[in-house]
């Protein structure tokens, strides 16, 4: 038996209530430096992703067109961002974040140079569009490798929850924004429709939105030049070595790893299925649809953005609200999310569009902050990188170049063919994955230590 100490006063402080997480990490002068950069840069990202397809409607009002350009993007971001993720567990992400905010802030102001000048033409889109894609397979896993660099690892779960949080709210806010702005500056001139003349309605709209970009690029590199970083899992110098060793290591600890496999082949139908058409028949359901236009592009954008926001608020409130386990919620919700899509081939009226895709972003959101918390936990803090690199690839890398596919399968098919070909696509994968593999099994806790 212990002595008794009965007069020794209690090592422990006077009680007091527990400190909120995400107020602690706002004190943090680091993570506010790079809190407001990752904002301004990712609603800046939006007006180009409003812009750059119209821009390309207005110049050709082609669907191949659109999809090349696209393709252009995803190619060289899908060849090269697992190379990203390898460089980025190697070195310091800060570093390659810096140099691809300050590339993109160049190719952004030239482009809206262009446009506002009016001297833009198809090949001068194609190659500003291929160096975008290039930049952006560095800086997409540079920029979800910083968090674990910033703040400490007992943080991490409310720093990713308040980031994925200021995401979704320029999904919101900022496809809003871009297509008023382009309807408020639309000159009303119809396009030229030559391949290599400049596109003129809109010119003015579209031209201050990439300009936009570029300035959110140039404040968020200075923002994150006042971020000190941290090493996040201090290890020996990795001896050298092709990258593409380093990259061939994750992709063999991933495929052994049985749910991680199921997960990540059951993604990349989705995106190469889904996401795809996605990106090619929404923008061209508003233009071509006299009762839509640009501003009903940005709402409907908008809506699925503030839908995502809203299923990560429930998501927070009720983080383990589940049907049956983390894989059967998931199924579950993409069939429903299958059955909403369907239809919007049909709609008619902004509010219709908007009310579907509200819902369908409210159910992917839910499971946005699951699934992401999901592989930091089951992935080691060493394969963090290349992790986060394979599932950007697969939504960021496959989806596009699925767009791509889907401009040219547009040629012969209509808007209600391909939502509804597409919506029921998704619910048969979800059945599928159901009944063929033990993604119905996988579930929130993280991998057992053998």
């Amino acid at each position: 038996m212990r002595p008794e100490t009965p007069h020794h006063p209690s090592p422990r402080p006077p009680t007091s209530p527990p400190q909120d997480p995400r107020a602690a990490l706002f004190k943090d002068h680091n993570f506010r430096w790079m809190t407001v950069g990752a904002f301004l840069s990712m609603l800046g990202d939006q007006f180009t992703l409003i812009a750059l397809p119209w821009l390309v409607l207005q110049m050709t009002g082609d669907t191949l067109v659109l999809g090349t350009v696209l393709a252009l993007i995803s190619i060289p971001r899908a060849l090269f961002i697992l190379v990203g993720g390898a460089l980025v567990d190697r070195h310091s992400p800060k570093q390659v974040l810096m140099v691809t905010k300050y590339i993109n802030l160049v190719l952004l102001a030239v482009l809206a140079g262009l446009v506002l000048a009016g001297t833009l033409t198809l090949w001068m889109v194609y190659a500003l569009s291929l160096g975008i894609g290039l930049a952006t397979a560095f800086s997409i896993p540079a920029g979800t490798a910083m968090m674990p660099h910033v703040v400490a690892r007992s943080q991490l779960q409310a720093a990713n929850g308040i980031s994925l949080g200021l995401r979704q709210l320029t999904m919101f806010l900022g496809p809003l924004l871009a297509g008023l702005l382009i309807a408020l500056f639309g000159t009303g001139d119809a396009a030229t429709g030559a391949a290599d003349a400049p596109a003129h309605a809109n010119a003015t709209g579209i031209g201050i939105a990439f300009a936009l970009d570029a300035l959110s690029f140039a404040v968020s590199a200075w923002t994150l030049s006042k971020v000190q970083t941290h090493a996040a899992n201090p290890a020996p110098a990795a001896a050298p070595q092709a990258v593409l060793a380093s990259v061939a290591q994750g992709l063999v600890h991933f495929w052994r790893d049985g749910e991680l496999r199921t997960c990540f082949l059951y993604w990349s139908a989705i995106a190469l299925f889904i996401m795809g058409p996605i990106h090619i028949a929404i923008p061209v359901l508003a233009s071509s649809t006299p009762q839509l236009g640009a501003a009903a592009f940005g709402i409907m954008v908008g809506a699925h953005g503030a839908g995502t926001l809203l299923g990560m608020v429930v998501s927070g409130m009720v983080p383990r609200l589940r049907i049956g386990s983390l894989g059967m919620t998931i199924l579950a919700f993409d069939a429903i999310i299958g059955a909403l899509f369907m239809p919007l081939g049909l709609i008619t009226a902004v509010w219709q569009g908007a009310a579907l895709m509200l819902v369908i972003g409210l159910l992917g959101g839910f499971m946005q902050v699951s699934v992401f918390t999901w592989i930091q936990q089951r992935v080691p803090p060493a394969l963090i990188g290349r992790a986060m690199s394979l599932f950007m690839f697969i939504f960021m890398g496959l989806a596009p170049i699925s767009a791509a596919v889907t401009g040219w399968v547009m040629k012969s098919v209509t808007l209600p063919q391909l939502f509804a070909a597409s919506g029921g696509t998704l619910v048969v994968l979800a059945a599928l994955a159901f009944v063929l593999t033990p993604m119905r099994r996988v579930n929130d806790a993280p991998k057992a230590v053998r």
